[in-house]
């Protein structure tokens, strides 16, 4: 953990047991941080397109991205405990998370449904890669517990992306 001094942060150690190296956990909070900074963004941008849905098919997309955002917000307390059982810190603003997103935001005045759904859906598949990238860590560092969550996580990523490009089908 560090503790901001007006000129440089220090690093403290927590001391959390664990049978994984110092830096095998180190490595995995590295992997993870980022991907919670992108859960938190894809919750937002989620949110963000169920609030400004609109069209003919307003009613199923509102209560789709609802459910989304549901899942996607559940992921986060799980990936950041998951951190913290490793000994390791995670984020502690929105200013950090804005940091290390690579899920981008769309802050534009109107997106229409087709639009939204297309991007949410690419959005995921994005996320499902990077999961992916973050499991090949936790095996390489021995931590088959953060595989195993992000395995899950995977498959439900996955759904969400299933889900959204079945809703743009136009045929």
């Amino acid at each position: 953990m560090a503790h901001t001094t007006e000129s440089k942060p220090v690093k403290i150690t927590l001391r959390t047991p664990s049978d994984l190296s110092q830096q095998a956990t180190a490595r995995v909070a590295d992997a993870l941080n980022p991907l919670l900074a992108d859960t938190f963004a894809l919750y937002l941008k989620t949110k963000n397109f169920h609030w400004h849905m609109s069209g003919p098919h307003f009613r199923d997309y509102h209560l789709l991205l609802d459910e989304q955002g549901e899942q996607i917000f559940g992921m986060t307390d799980d990936i950041a405990e998951r951190v913290r059982k490793i000994g390791q810190t995670t984020l502690r603003s929105i200013g950090q998370i804005a940091k290390l997103q690579r899920i981008r935001d769309n802050d534009d005045a109107f997106v229409s449904a087709q639009h939204m759904l297309e991007e949410l859906r690419d959005d995921n598949l994005a996320l499902a890669s990077r999961m992916r990238e973050a499991h090949d860590v936790c095996d390489e560092a021995g931590d088959v517990a953060s595989a195993s969550l992000l395995e899950n996580w995977i498959d439900e990523t996955e759904r969400r992306a299933w889900f959204l490009f079945e809703a743009t089908r136009t045929e």
